[in-house]
Formats: C-alpha cells, sequence, structure tokens
C-alpha cells in the first residue's frame, strides 16, 4: 500500500496508509510517495523533524507550555525554580510544583506528545531513505537518527519506561506499543550511528556533528552510570573537538553569542521584533509580570535557595554545607521609591546573569525595582525573583524579540541542550566516580574561572561591580566525597534555571531528601509553602506514563510504579 506521510505530525502518528477503496489521488496536503522520494522529499521530511525539537506543531491535544524543550516547568519541581505567577494560574502546573502529580496532567501529556512527535518524524525519515533504491542519503540518514536519539533520551529520561517507536512500526500500531523497560541501548545504537556517519562540521547552525553525537552519548552512558565509557567520551570531545568555554559567560543567553564556540546542540529559535512562530512559544509565560516593556506572564521565578546557593565565602569559594544558614537579602517589602541596598556578603558573580533580583541591572533594561516588576503576592508560591537567562537583552530588542497574538512573549533566543561548560562537568562528574580526582579537578576549576574572569554586572553608574562578587577556583579535591559535592554544587551554579536541575538529583539518588529539606527551607520567604506542597518521594522520581497513552495503547503500555 502507498503511504501518504503528513509533514506536520499530531500525537504519535505522523503519517497514514491509504485503503485499497481509496481513490488514486492524492489527497490534499498529503505528499505521495513519488513526491517525497527524492533528495527533496528527505530534507521536507527531515526539515520536519527538526522543527518538532521546539514541541510547538504537537501541542493540539497537550498542554501547549509543556512541550518547550528547555523544560523551564521541570525546573518548578525542583529547589531552582518557582512555577510564579499566582497558585490559580496554570493550576496543572501548581499540582506539578506542589507534588500533587496526577496521571491526567496536561503538561505530562503534551511532553509525551511532543517528544513522540519528533520521534515520528525521525521515522519518516529513515523510513523514506530506505525506499529509496538510488542515492546516498547517509548523512541526512544519520541526522535523522541522531535526533531520533535525542527524542528517545529525552523519553528515557523523563518516563523510564517508554515504549520504542522504530521506523518500522511507527505507521500503523505505534499505539500498541508495550513499555517493557529501558530503552538505552536503542539510544546508544542512534547516537553510535551518528558518530560514525555525521561529518565533523556542518555548514548550517543547528545540524549536529559527529561531535555533537559523541557528547550525547557520554551523556546517555553518564545516565546508566558507566562511568568509564562516559569519561572517554567526554575527554574525546574535550581534547579533540571544536568546543571551548566563550570567554564571556553572558554569551551563552544572548543573540550575540549564539551558535558560538561553547554551544553543542542548540534549538534554532528567531524573532523579529513582532509577532513570531517561529520563537520560543513553550516558554512563553516566562517573563516579568510587569516591568519596562510590559512583559506578559510572571511566570518561573528563582527560588531564594538558588539565590543563596551563589554565596561564597571569604576565600571565593561556595558555602557547600551551610549556603541556606543565611539568606541573600531582598527585601520586597520595602516600597520602591525608598533606598534600598543589595546584599552586601561575597557572591558568586553568575548570580547576577541568573537571577533579576533587587537594586541589579535586569539585562539592560534599568534597576529591577522589586515587587513592582513580581506578578504574585509573597501569598503565593512565587518569591521575589526573576529568571534572566530566557529573557533576551535590551540592546537585542530587533533580534531576539518577538510577540505572541494576546502580548505574549516568544523569545528569539537559541536554547543550548548542551553546551560546552555542561561536558566539562559531565566529565569531571564521570572522573570521580573513577576516582580521578585531579582530572575532575581540573574541569571544576575551567568553569570557575570562566566565571571569575568574565564581565560582571555592573551598578547603575555603570563604574563598578553590582555586588561584592567573590570566586575563586578550588585549591584541591581532599577526596572523593568532597569532590562529588563541589562538582554537583558546581552544576548547579553554571545550569542553574537551565532545565538541568531536577533530573541531575533525580539521577544522583538524592531528590526526596533535597527536595523536602528545600521546602522546609523556603518557608522563610513563603511563609505558605510547607501547608501546600507534599512530601517528595522516591518513585516520583519517574512521570508518570500519561493515563490518555495507556488508553489510546489498549492497555499495552503499563503505569510506572506507585503512580
Amino acid at each position: 500500500m502507498i503511504k501518504k506521510i503528513l509533514i506536520i505530525a499530531i500525537l504519535i502518528g505522523s503519517a497514514y496508509s491509504c485503503k485499497d477503496d481509496f481513490t488514486e489521488q492524492t489527497p490534499i496536503g498529503v505528499l505521495s510517495e513519488e513526491a517525497t522520494a527524492n533528495a527533496t522529499g528527505v530534507d521536507l521530511l527531515l526539515t520536519g523533524a527538526y522543527s518538532a525539537l521546539d514541541g510547538v506543531r504537537q501541542n493540539q491535544l497537550g498542554n501547549g507550555f509543556a512541550i518547550s524543550p528547555d523544560n523551564w516547568w521541570c525546573d518548578a519541581m525542583s529547589d531552582d525554580a518557582h512555577k510564579g505567577s499566582t497558585d490559580g494560574d496554570q493550576v496543572e502546573l501548581f499540582q506539578l510544583e506542589t507534588y500533587d502529580i496526577q496521571t491526567s496532567n496536561p503538561y505530562l501529556l503534551g511532553k509525551w506528545m511532543s517528544l513522540y512527535a519528533g520521534v515520528n518524524r525521525s521515522n519518516a525519515v529513515i523510513a523514506l531513505i530506505a525506499s529509496i533504491e538510488e542515492g546516498d542519503f547517509s548523512a541526512q540518514l544519520a541526522e535523522a537518527r541522531f535526533l531520533r536519539g535525542y527524542f528517545n533520551f529525552e523519553l528515557q529520561k523523563m518516563f523510564g519506561n517508554p515504549a520504542y517507536i522504530s521506523e518500522e512500526n511507527y505507521v500503523n500500531t505505534e499505539f500498541n506499543q508495550p513499555n517493557p523497560g529501558p530503552i538505552w541501548d536503542q539510544v546508544e545504537a542512534d547516537f553510535q550511528f551518528a558518530i560514525d556517519n555525521l561529518p565533523e562540521t556542518q555548514s548550517d547552525a543547528g545540524r549536529p556533528t559527529s561531535w555533537t553525537a559523541k557528547a550525547f552519548q557520554g551523556k546517555t552512558h553518564l545516565y546508566q552510570s558507566d562511568w568509564g565509557t562516559a569519561l572517554t567520551l567526554f575527554q574525546d570531545v574535550i581534547n579533540n573537538g571544536p568546543y571551548a568555554l566563550n570567554t564571556e559567560f553572558i554569551d551563552n543567553f544572548n543573540a550575540a553569542g549564539e551558535n558560538s564556540q561553547e554551544s553543542i546542540f542548540a534549538v534554532q529559535y528567531a524573532a523579529d521584533g513582532g509577532q513570531s512562530l517561529n520563537g520560543n512559544q513553550g516558554g512563553t509565560l516566562n517573563f516579568p509580570g510587569g516591568g519596562p516593556i510590559n512583559t506578559c506572564c510572571g511566570f518561573y521565578q528563582p527560588t531564594q535557595d538558588l539565590v543563596n546557593a551563589f554565596q561564597t565565602d571569604g576565600n571565593g569559594l561556595p558555602l557547600l554545607d551551610t549556603f541556606n544558614q543565611t539568606d541573600v537579602t531582598n527585601d520586597q517589602e520595602v516600597a520602591t521609591d525608598e533606598p534600598f541596598t543589595p546584599h552586601t556578603g561575597p557572591l558568586d558573580p553568575r548570580l547576577d546573569y541568573t537571577v533579576g533580583r533587587r537594586g541589579i541591572d535586569y539585562n539592560g533594561f534599568g534597576i529591577m525595582p522589586g515587587q513592582e516588576w513580581i506578578r504574585a503576592t509573597d501569598a503565593d508560591i512565587s518569591g521575589p525573583y526573576l529568571s534572566k537567562k530566557n529573557m533576551y537583552q535590551a540592546d537585542e530588542l530587533d533580534a531576539s524579540q518577538g510577540t505572541g497574538a494576546w502580548g505574549q512573549q516568544h523569545s528569539g533566543l537559541n536554547y543550548a541542550i548542551m553546551r560546552y561548560a555542561d561536558v566539562l562537568l559531565m566529565a569531571a562528574e564521570a572522573a570521580v566516580e573513577t576516582g580521578d580526582l585531579p582530572t575532575a579537578l581540573n574541569y571544576v576549576n575551567q568553569v570557575r574561572n570562566r566565571a571569575k574572569n568574565s564581565s560582571y554586572v555592573l551598578n547603575e553608574a555603570g563604574d563598578a561591580p553590582a555586588a561584592n562578587y567573590e570566586i575563586e577556583p578550588y585549591g584541591s579535591f581532599p577526596d572523593a566525597d568532597f569532590a562529588r559535592q563541589a562538582v554537583r554544587f558546581e552544576r548547579r551554579l553554571e545550569l542553574g534555571m537551565e532545565g538541568h536541575r531536577l533530573f541531575d538529583l533525580r539521577r544522583w539518588g538524592v531528590s526526596a531528601s533535597i527536595l523536602n529539606a528545600y521546602v522546609a527551607n523556603e518557608g522563610r520567604t513563603i511563609s505558605t509553602i510547607e501547608s501546600k506542597v507534599r512530601d517528595y518521594q522516591a518513585f516520583m522520581d519517574l512521570f508518570p506514563i500519561p493515563v490518555t497513552a495507556i488508553d489510546l495503547s489498549g492497555g499495552a503500555l503499563k503505569q510506572n510504579p506507585d503512580y
């Protein structure tokens, strides 16, 4: 039978088979085998697979805000971020933040759908190439398999027991596939094929190279605690690949630094100052609820816990065990027209590129005044801080700001799914677990020295640092326990508000202890938080399989334990 493949997929399926009694005329909006069985058709379907990275086209039956690849709402389930806004706004996200995790939650369904749509678009490319008898499509096949590996990695990371959908069964039987267990072997196979068949460089920004695939293969082994293999892969990328840390930390989060030497794989967003369908629609809620350009909607606010983590001691080193014994000052109760002195204790300079706080410049838009730019009241789960890494710079509005139909923001800033600092810190983690503490120290200190030598956020006059910034590299890692703690803490400081924290805590096996302690500590800033948040339990380290997916499978999919 001739298969008619839809370019825009909805839910898991992206292709339909035409019945024998249907007319032979190709339906409008469907590409026939004759139209796609060539280089142009392969490139069209491959472009469709890339477009699934932002997930936007897959939100018809789920929550459109869930599909953002930066996983911002997963940060809101960690100790890095609050949901923001008010408790009653996006109540399904409020449930996730408070660990009332329902199998019918549309955020979970939206993520499931968007990732499987990516898998199926990749499968459509792979199947099409297999059907073409002439021509060399090895490069396109390698890109498609890398993308499928990435989407399946995310499914495995989040849900633990996803179904595996191959290029053979994606058309007619995708809803009937069981989920027998982890699919790490299939992810590894796709990344290895990409390593073996992708070029070392690409002329188009956003396409993976063999080095990209090698970095993701290392991450795949890291998630399985296969430390030696992970370290070997990461060190090949570090020692022989084309990547390096940007001189300036901020260049990872502005338009000027997009697709830089630090970017290993990034979603390519675009905006032009007006309404933009190519902007980050999944993160559209995550801008100040007020502020200088009347942005919307006040979600995704950093926690006091995260802010406190950026405190340093008199030697410029983190307070690994004691960071929550004191709070960084941010008195949001003081009227905005009264004098306010920001925290005077020593701080890691990355704080004020990660978190918008009172008395400090906010991405060139002026000094953040406090509550005036915060949407919610202190009675809600929100807090006094704003996210910064996802927010464009004031001098790059034309290149980075997009708007939507109801006044929301569609940022044109790329999202780095993986950047070189992440690789250095994953390599440091693997080095600790293999007993190579000097190597771990070297990689951590590379990241810390970049932060030390970057430009600092300046005061309102522009003639001095905005705060008492003190940061230094570690002198030594005296033992494995200290090294492990230092590496994990450094990941939080370097990668805070980038969508990694929840999954780091889960794979380290410390999520329950860390998150329950965080809720108790955060009560100093938000007095009602303990009465709203349930205890985090170990089974929550996997998201539940969405009940809609189980129903559509006819019972083939099985729910994760304890949901």
